[in-house]
């Protein structure tokens, strides 16, 4: 899996979430995270949770650290969503590593009760995707600097490299176990 990080700032506008968006910007055509920081200002046009775009909710922030997951192996949305939690947990070990706590729900952080991050998984016919943005400062919501966290380029690199690490790892796991039955 290949692991991007950005060499410039990118407005999180929902149009990221989009099948071969790293092809596009990058020219990845592998399993991919890109990793950036920039504000975050979804349209409606771009919301892929139902939910929100019915009860009109605002998706904003001025700064956060942002993932862009894309895995070609498979379009199950279950699967996808499965993905999504395990990077918001190693986002949460990332945190705990500098001392913070974070509190996860679904997918989901918390600093202190106050929700810090947006998430949302997806598939489309030919990948799954993942968004995953934490706030890097925000008056409105949880965020990094609020929980003491100064290091967010430093963070949003070891998370997504974690992410790709861990893929790689289960890839490499996946190819060294027997099939049930296949006992000899």
């Amino acid at each position: 899996m290949k692991c991007i990080i950005a060499d410039r700032p990118i407005e999180y506008d929902g149009s990221q979430i989009s099948s071969l968006w790293a092809y596009t910007v990058y020219k990845v055509q592998e399993d991919s995270v890109v990793c950036f920081r920039g504000p975050c200002d979804v349209t409606p046009g771009h919301m892929i949770d139902l939910e929100d775009k019915l009860n009109e909710e605002k998706i904003s922030s001025p700064d956060m650290i942002h993932f862009i997951v894309e895995h070609f192996d498979s379009t199950s949305v279950a699967l996808a969503y499965t993905r999504q939690r395990l990077l918001s947990c190693i986002a949460g070990e990332a945190l705990r590593d500098r001392k913070v706590f974070a509190t996860r729900s679904g997918d989901d952080l918390y600093f202190g009760g106050e929700k810090a991050s947006i998430s949302i998984a997806s598939a489309s016919a030919v990948s799954m995707k993942i968004h995953f943005g934490i706030n890097v400062r925000c008056d409105e919501w949880g965020s990094l600097e609020k929980a003491g966290v100064y290091d967010p380029d430093e963070l949003m690199a070891e998370i997504g490299s974690r992410y790709a690490a861990e893929h790689d790892d289960i890839q490499r796991d996946m190819r060294k176990s027997r099939p049930l039955g296949a006992f000899s």
